[in-house]
């Protein structure tokens, strides 16, 4: 398995948390874009972390296909923005927890496979938390348990300033992934945590996911909202 080297911190850097309801996906977007342009002009700026759950949407990342596209997405009623991050077309809808870290890199490692394995990591040990065995699969990116998709990650780097991140799904309604072919994997399904442990609560999850990002990313939660 390869490793990549850990980060040798002198202090924990400090993270702007914003634990948010319900946001549409374009005032995220846009949200998004503005905390990383603010970071990228002064990067010696403080990190952010912003958790959220979307409105019914659809992306598609930069380079992805519109074959994945069950529907007509030039005559749809569905909700579809494509967007700067990497990856094949995913969903979002209520349910699903969606986590945007926004992180200067060079306070970490300027290793954007070193970045997304932490993100694996983050997911993998919130999952653990409720004695769930998350998983990776060689070669392609995000977690599984028992062979079902439970979480997506896409991301944008600029100037080693991150934008987007993972969606988890915990209990949302699976439907809308019906519609695609979820992250371009039409052989491996979508899963969530709700179909093995039917009581989960979200909002106990959404708080474990901010005490293990600080501790795997070492940083100092500052609760904004």
């Amino acid at each position: 398995m390869l490793m990549y080297p850990e980060r040798i911190f002198t202090r924990n850097r400090e993270c702007s948390l914003y634990n948010c309801g319900e946001i549409d996906y374009q005032t995220a977007w846009i949200w998004q874009k503005s905390l990383q342009k603010e970071r990228i002009d002064d990067p010696d700026r403080s990190d952010a972390l912003v958790i959220l759950e979307h409105s019914p949407v659809y992306t598609l990342g930069t380079g992805s296909s519109l074959e994945f596209l069950k529907f007509d997405h030039l005559q749809t009623e569905y909700e579809l923005y494509r967007v700067e991050r990497g990856g094949e077309v995913t969903y979002h809808c209520p349910g699903q927890i969606v986590v945007y870290p926004i992180l200067n890199l060079r306070h970490y490692q300027q290793d954007l496979h070193w970045y997304l394995r932490q993100l694996e990591e983050v997911i993998i040990q919130v999952l653990a938390l409720s004695d769930l065995q998350g998983e990776r699969i060689d070669g392609l990116t995000g977690v599984w348990i028992e062979g079902r998709k439970v979480a997506a990650i896409g991301i944008k780097v600029s100037k080693w300033i991150t934008m987007h991140g993972f969606a988890l799904n915990v209990c949302p309604d699976l439907s809308g992934f019906d519609r695609i072919v979820p992250c371009g994997i039409a052989d491996r399904s979508v899963g969530s945590l709700a179909e093995f442990i039917p009581d989960i609560n979200p909002d106990l999850v959404r708080q474990q996911i901010i005490k293990v990002f600080s501790e795997i990313f070492q940083v100092e939660i500052l609760d904004i909202q």
